[in-house]
This record gives structure tokens, sequence and C-alpha cells, in this order.
């Protein structure tokens, strides 16, 4: 699909990767901490996040703002994001509005959906992009990244 930017006559190519990661937890305690509890993430993932801030609106309400910093592939990066919480099918998806990810990508949207099942639940990770450029690579290091927030969530709710 070819997406033309603004005013800008450049087109691009919408792209994406994906992971499926099965989870231990409660599946509704896990959406819930990725839908309106973001605060939970840094002592949850504290090696990943570091500080989550509500830049706008609230924890809860979908169109709300949030500023995050966090550690992807070594380096500590920010993110400004609108988050979008879809209840029905249990999904959250965070478009990216600043940050270190825009210095690679036109469009960055990352959606999490939640399926529970017996003994747990799996986590379906979506990342949506466009390239800035076409060399650039696909975004593995912020799906590796997105992973290892959910292992750590999982395993911090494990504990609880």
């Amino acid at each position: 699909m070819a997406l033309s930017r603004g005013g800008n006559n450049n087109n691009y190519k919408l792209e994406n990767v994906e992971a499926e990661v099965e989870i231990k937890s409660n599946a509704d305690k896990l959406y819930k901490v990725f839908s309106n509890q973001h605060h939970a993430f840094p002592k949850a993932s504290s090696d990943h996040v570091h500080d989550v801030v509500v830049h706008e609106g609230d924890w809860e309400t979908s169109g709300s703002i949030k500023l995050w910093t966090y550690t992807a592939d070594g380096n500590v990066e920010i993110f400004k994001e609108k988050v979008e919480i879809d209840e029905a099918n249990k999904w959250v998806s965070f478009t990216a509005l600043e940050g270190h990810v825009l210095e690679q990508y036109r469009s960055y949207k990352i959606i999490f959906q939640v399926t529970p099942k017996s003994g747990g639940g799996l986590v379906k990770i979506t990342i949506h992009y466009g390239k800035l450029n076409d060399n650039d690579p696909p975004p593995h290091k912020y799906l590796c990244f997105a992973i290892n927030v959910v292992h750590d969530m999982d395993a911090h709710l494990l504990k609880e």
C-alpha cells in the first residue's frame, strides 16, 4: 500500500513486523496494564522502561498522550505516543508522535493484542511502519524491546 504523507508528493510503503508471545499470567490483568496502567512498566521492566508520564489526558482514556523513556538495543530513547484502546477486541495501540523511532520511520504504530487462553494467554505484537529511506532496516530492535517488556510484565504479574 502506498500512502502520501501530508502535502508531500513522496509515497512510501507501509510495512509490518510481528511476533506472538505466550504468557502464563492472567491475560485480562496483562491487558489492563497495557491499556491503562502504563505507570507499572518502570517497576516491572526496569531494565527496559525507565519512565512513563502522562503528557495529555490520563492513564485510562483513548487519545491520551504519554512520554516514555526506555532502553532499546543498549540506547536510551524517548517515545511520545498517542494511545488507542479497543476493550472489545483487547488491543492497545501506540502511535508515535515524537521520539527516536521517527528518526528512521515516517510512521510507526505498535499494537498489542491480548488473547486469553487456558493457563495464560497469547500477546500478538504488530508494528506498522513506513521507512524514511528504502535502505533503513525494519524495526526489529523495537519488536525485540516489546517482546522483552511483555516477558517482564508477565513475570511481574506471576509474582503478585
